[in-house]
Order: C-alpha cells, then sequence, then structure tokens
C-alpha cells in the first residue's frame, strides 16, 4: 500500500466513488447522509499552527486544562503538533445521518471553544489557513460503518516511522479527528476545552383548549361579549396577622435530588471505572472482530457489538454526568435527625425494621437501602427517634415508629 493515499483513493479502498472536491468554506452540494473526508493540498512537514488562535482559545475558555494545569500559548501548541502526521494530507474523516453539507457548514461556523453548531474537528480552527483544504464525500446511509472503515484504512496506511513518534499511537487518526466511530479515543491530555452550555430556562406551560366545531366565540355569527369592569369596591380591612411561631414544621424537608453517600459514590466510580477499563475493550475487540467477517451492512455480530458499545456508552456517560453533579453528604451522627446515611428502624405494625436512607442510584429495597426521595424515605428524612410517621402508599396509610436512629 502507498506510503499516503488521498481522499479518493480512500474513498475508493472502501468501495466508494467520491464527489468533489469543493473547496472549504463554499457550500457542499450534498443534503443527504454520507461520508467526507477534509484534506490538504499536499502532505506539511510542521504543524502550520497560529498562536495568536491558541492563546484567544484559552483565555476564551477557562475550563480548559493540559495534564490538570492551566496551559500556556505554547504548550498547548506543542501538544497539538505532537499529533501531526507529516506524510498524510488528509486532516479529518467525518460523517452525517442527515446532510453532509449541512455537517460540513457547522464545522465551519463553530468557533473554537463553541460546542454549536458541531464541534468535531475544532482543532482545524486553530491553523493559520483553511483556504488551501479541499472537502471530498460520498453520500450512503451506512454513515457510521463507511467512517469506521475510512478511519481504519487511514491508520493502515500510516508508515511505521511515524506511527513510533506520533504522541499516542493507538489508535492513529486524522489530526483533528479526537475519537473513532467505535469510541476508541485518542489521549489528548485537554479537559474542558469547549465552553459550559448554559442551563435552558424552563419554559411556563401551555395549555391548549379543544372547543368542538361552532362552539368558539364568534363562530356562529352573534356579537361578542363586551366585558365589564369589575365593581368598585372599599379596600377590606387588614386582617391582623398572628405573630410567627417556632415551632417544626409539620412534613419533613425535602432531600437534596443530587445528594449521595459516600458509600453510593465509591459503588458508581467503581461501576464506571469497569465500564471504561474492562467491557469498553472488550466491546471494541469484538467490533474489530466482527469487522474482519465482511460487508457491515448484512453483518449480524458487528451490529449487535455496535448496539451493545451504545448502550455501554450510554450508561458511562450517565455516570459521568450523576458524579459531576453529585453533592456528597455524610451521614448524620447517630441519635440525630434522620438524613442520608442514617440507618433507621421502625416499628412496623409490631415488627421492627431497618432501613439505610440512600440516594436514588445506590437504592436496592431488598436489600434495606431506600431512597431518600421514595415515599417513606421523605417521610422519614428530618424525623428523630420516638417520632409517628404516616406514609401514603397506593394501597393505604402505613404507620411507621422511629425506635432508633444508627
Amino acid at each position: 500500500m502507498p506510503s499516503e493515499l488521498g481522499a479518493a483513493q480512500l474513498f475508493r479502498s472502501v468501495g466508494l466513488m467520491a464527489d468533489g472536491p469543493t473547496v472549504w468554506g463554499r457550500p457542499v452540494p450534498a443534503q443527504a447522509p454520507g461520508v467526507f473526508v477534509l484534506e490538504l493540498p499536499a502532505p506539511l512537514t510542521s504543524t502550520p499552527i497560529e498562536m495568536t488562535r491558541v492563546g484567544k482559545w484559552i483565555e476564551r475558555v477557562e475550563t480548559l486544562r493540559l495534564d490538570g494545569e492551566r496551559p500556556t500559548s505554547k504548550a498547548l501548541a506543542t501538544r497539538l503538533a505532537s499529533f501531526w502526521l507529516p506524510s498524510q494530507s488528509v486532516v479529518f474523516i467525518g460523517a452525517s445521518d442527515v446532510s453532509v453539507g449541512r455537517r460540513v457548514g457547522a464545522i465551519a461556523r463553530t468557533e473554537l471553544g463553541d460546542r454549536r453548531p458541531y464541534a468535531g474537528g475544532h482543532w482545524l480552527k486553530t491553523l493559520r489557513s483553511l483556504a488551501g483544504i479541499r472537502v471530498w464525500w460520498a453520500l450512503t446511509d451506512a454513515t457510521e460503518e463507511y467512517e469506521d472503515a475510512l478511519l481504519t484504512a487511514f491508520a493502515d496506511q500510516v508508515p511505521p516511522s511515524e506511527r513510533s513518534t506520533v504522541r499516542d499511537g493507538d489508535p492513529i487518526l486524522p489530526w483533528a479527528n479526537l475519537r473513532k466511530s467505535s469510541s476508541e479515543r485518542r489521549t489528548t491530555g485537554l479537559t474542558g476545552s469547549l465552553l459550559v452550555e448554559p442551563a435552558a430556562a424552563l419554559q411556563p406551560p401551555t395549555y391548549v383548549v379543544d372547543v368542538p366545531d361552532g362552539d368558539a366565540e364568534g363562530a356562529r355569527g352573534e356579537p361578542p361579549v363586551p366585558k365589564r369592569r369589575p365593581p368598585t369596591t372599599r379596600p377590606a380591612r387588614p386582617k391582623a396577622v398572628p405573630p410567627k411561631t417556632t415551632e417544626a414544621p409539620t412534613e419533613a424537608p425535602v432531600p437534596v435530588a443530587d445528594a449521595l453517600t459516600p458509600d453510593g459514590a465509591a459503588r458508581l466510580r467503581a461501576e464506571l471505572d469497569e465500564l471504561t477499563t474492562v467491557k469498553r475493550p472488550l466491546v471494541i475487540a469484538r467490533i474489530r472482530t466482527a469487522k474482519e467477517h465482511g460487508d457491515l451492512k448484512e453483518n449480524s455480530d458487528y451490529h449487535a457489538a455496535r448496539e451493545e458499545q451504545s448502550f455501554l456508552e450510554g450508561r458511562v456517560q450517565a455516570i459521568e454526568a450523576r458524579l459531576r453533579s453529585a453533592v456528597i453528604v455524610e451521614a448524620p451522627a447517630a441519635g440525630s435527625r434522620i438524613g442520608l446515611g442514617s440507618v433507621v428502624t421502625l416499628d412496623d405494625d409490631g415488627e421492627a425494621v431497618t432501613y439505610t436512607i440512600v440516594g436514588a442510584d445506590d437504592s436496592d429495597p431488598s436489600r434495606g437501602r431506600i431512597s431518600s426521595v421514595s415515599p417513606v424515605g421523605r417521610a422519614l428524612v428530618g424525623r428523630e427517634t420516638g417520632d409517628f410517621v404516616v406514609v401514603a402508599t397506593p394501597s393505604g396509610e402505613q404507620r411507621y415508629r422511629v425506635l432508633d436512629v444508627a
């Protein structure tokens, strides 16, 4: 295989005929699903990074870290350059399930550091100029399969001499690609490189009233009903406000939804570690093996492995998001009011039962671990030894008395 395949040759190597090229910045006339490749006019021996753009990126994105520390422009540019492949002209391979033209346009419109319209390939925006980049594409409904095939074909023709010198040589990717479609990620040392999106404000609920045909006001030709002015009344004398009391509220305080016990957080971290260090590599290996069996469209092993990977990555993202937002709450001291982490002994119709109050993610009623946001958990939080608790359940009211809080 030659030492460098251009975009058109890459497409042919995976059985696709390429359309194009068009110059970067011009509309791509492809409004259907497909894959695309961005390439330079010729390979460059050094990375054409613009230091001013890198500096503005660091200044704009305050969360950006390199190996856990706030980088200088020179350090960040050096790290980006360590992934450059001097023998290759292809700098990015991408796909779109909707429209190749819209996806390429979204990449072009996304400012360095922004998440939208599309942050894939954002390293391209650190280059001095994008004027010479060409866009090639091929339309297909099997976008993930062919994107993965193009990335594999690209890696296969990188010479061994460059594989040994490029940083993080597994996986080998075009310079601006940070991951493969099979979720193999490049280890860059960069974190927080994109701006955090502000939380969307909740919109007030809207209501739609269905009115039978002909019953809407004015539908029968009757004149509109005049609006009446409210009658004028004298203001009522203000009622005497009773003095405030210091009595405790009758309802127990509702715990924070994001609260986690230290034990619950440890369980989530252990699950995350197993998913990322054990199960993820196994799924990736299954995908690699299935790809060797031939046609990806009719490959049931490949599609089953990809579906399993989708569930795995969804769980990984859910746990990571949960841990980022979690508030770790230490268990209250024994004998104090019930809170997250408390071990509570109750009198349930003459029978002593013991529950541990935990976060929603750590709930396991069969083992006596009940969530603080469950009906029983909500009723217990804030109570103390000797209190009576009434819990409304679908089968009727349940009455408990708190015997002990540990």
